[in-house]
């Protein structure tokens, strides 16, 4: 599990390609991965990934990528070179500044505009249709691993809008977004819960009428 709380960006040093997955190296130049070791898990772009190599002679961490995962999330379109957040599992005991993440990515969703307001981002999203009852003003979504809080929902126009500070600029790729890029995103499991659940309950009672 994860906060949406990114430690911070790694680059993409290379990528091989195997049968049915591609394997990506990532720097550890910051030292958010001193620690890991061969199994473990780690958000990259808040895609839940399991450590494969360490290669500490090259201060490189390597992951697998399923095809499955390529198609429904970006990793599938990363190169060498680009940034990419990093977020380090929860640990007990350590405070959640965020809301509990899982990195199962739902999908992709675009930035159909953006702007800024000085040192601030003003991000306008557009959802698949059919995710959109998961997500209302004030309630949160993770977007490339980071728990942020909705400002704005509409759902004619299957949007909604997040604001981004200047610290969650300095520590993420969010810095290098533009209109028409791609987004990894989850939703809030408590919030599918209960909107799957009184759903449920609202077709039983048709049903039964």
């Amino acid at each position: 599990m994860y906060t949406g709380i990114v430690s911070g960006t790694e680059r993409i040093h290379s990528i091989t390609h195997g049968n049915g997955y591609d394997t990506i190296f990532i720097t550890n130049q910051h030292g958010f991965m001193d620690d890991v070791f061969t199994g473990a898990s780690v958000a990259v772009d808040g895609t839940c990934l399991t450590v494969t190599q360490i290669l500490k002679d090259k201060n490189l961490v390597a992951f697998d990528v399923a095809d499955q995962t390529k198609k429904l999330t970006t990793l599938g379109h990363l190169n060498p070179d680009q940034m990419v957040n990093i977020e380090r599992s929860f640990k007990m005991g350590h405070e959640n500044g965020g809301h509990n993440i899982y990195g199962h990515i739902e999908g992709t969703a675009q930035i159909s505009a953006l702007e800024h307001i000085g040192e601030t981002l003003h991000l306008d999203i557009r959802i698949p249709s059919e995710k959109m009852k998961y997500f209302f003003l004030k309630g949160f979504i993770g977007l490339h691993g980071c728990s942020l809080t909705i400002n704005h929902v509409d759902k004619q126009r299957n949007e909604i809008s997040v604001d981004l500070i200047p610290e969650t600029l300095r520590l993420t790729n969010f810095k290098n977004v533009k209109q028409g890029d791609l987004l990894n995103f989850e939703i809030d499991q408590t919030t599918r819960t209960l909107v799957d659940t009184i759903e449920g309950i609202y077709q039983n009672r048709l049903t039964e009428q």
